[in-house]
């Protein structure tokens, strides 16, 4: 290479070193003036954070490819060099874009705490602004990546014997992508319908747990012993489930007991009204004691109370039950269900008020 050939791209390079230092100094200042106007805004401040990054490498790119476009074209290699800077540059807006959704999903997610007592708005729009984000992020990325493949020559050629035979190749890729796009078209729907949202409490196939997570694929129910339950999206939209948070977290509990037929139900039914009003888990909606059920050796008593979440109401259950069990056998141990049997005879009126009043059920010896 000559001196002529090498002094023309000595002054371009010293051009594109100056438009980097230019390009550079613009994001410096424009970082700060638009930190300063997005500050009064949550969603504007949170996406110009998140795009802060991918705008320092995306300006000096911009101002290079400027540089190369006003530069000779005598110059050689110029056109590679071009080449390399529109891929580059386009990955950087790409990656501008996928920063941006993610920003302004993350302001909407700060405008609305989900750590409140009642945060069914706060879940709605949560789940509404992560399905949306990954959506429009896949959306992002393939155009981003379609944008650069089609600076390639090669690949516009490769792309019309592609449409050539778009027939059978459609065929295919239609059949191969069926569940990706079943997956993204049932993620839509969630985020629009919205039959589950974040922390929501569902029964999947028995299986008791909130909703962790939900990408633009599938679902994570973490339950309640630790584990982790994936479900595809496509499954959910297909298949009936229990969502026991659907309009609102309160919830009604039931606890049942067996006692005997001479057990007095206005002590039971005040203590359990007492452990109740006591209990900090219990929303003051319901306590009620009722017989639901007559057997022929004793009866079924069943309570029902409510409380604010299915996790109060678990364990305000477990603590009546606990407790009314504890109290029967301080107080009318008698009456617990037992099976009582008479061998050799009747027993005596002194003996029958004495023995263990329960289920009855004779045997002769």
């Amino acid at each position: 290479m000559n001196l002529q050939t090498i002094e023309p791209w000595f002054n371009t390079m010293i051009a594109a070193a100056m438009a980097v230092v230019l390009g550079l100094l613009v994001h410096r200042v424009g970082r700060f003036l638009v930190l300063r106007v997005t500050r009064f805004s949550v969603v504007l401040d949170s996406m110009a954070r998140a795009i802060d990054r991918p705008t320092q490498f995306a300006l000096p790119l911009v101002a290079l490819q400027v540089v190369w476009h006003a530069a000779s074209e005598e110059l050689a290699l110029l056109s590679g060099v071009r080449h390399v800077n529109a891929v580059l540059l386009i990955a950087a807006l790409t990656w501008a874009g996928l920063r941006a959704v993610r920003g302004v999903s993350n302001g909407f997610i700060k405008l609305h705490p989900a750590d409140v007592e009642d945060n069914l708005e706060a879940r709605r729009i949560h789940t509404q602004a992560r399905v949306l984000a990954r959506t429009a992020q896949f959306v992002v990325l393939l155009l981003g990546l379609g944008l650069m493949l089609m600076t390639f020559p090669g690949a516009r050629q490769v792309g019309t014997s592609i449409l050539a035979s778009a027939g059978v190749v459609g065929l295919v890729a239609g059949i191969a992508a069926k569940s990706v796009f079943g997956n993204l078209i049932a993620g839509l729907q969630i985020a629009l319908s919205q039959p589950i949202r974040i922390d929501d409490v569902l029964i999947v196939n028995g299986e008791w747990g909130r909703v962790e997570e939900i990408t633009g694929t599938y679902v994570v129910l973490k339950i309640w012993d630790e584990r982790r339950l994936i479900i595809p999206l496509q499954w959910l939209i297909e298949h009936p489930f229990e969502n026991w948070t659907r309009t609102s977290a309160q919830l009604i509990g039931s606890v049942f007991f067996w006692v005997d037929y001479c057990m007095p139900l206005e002590p039971l039914r005040a203590e359990a009204q007492r452990v109740c009003e006591a209990s900090p888990l219990w929303d003051r909606r319901l306590c009620k004691l009722q017989v639901t059920e007559s057997g022929e050796r004793c009866m079924q008593v069943r309570l029902l109370v409510t409380a604010r979440s299915s996790g109060d109401a678990w364990d305000l259950r477990c603590e009546l039950r606990e407790t009314l069990i504890g109290y029967m056998q301080r107080e009318y141990p008698q009456f617990l269900p037992r099976l009582r049997a008479e061998v050799g005879g009747l027993a005596s009126a002194p003996e029958l008020a004495m023995s263990p009043v329960g289920p009855r059920a004779e045997r002769r010896a």
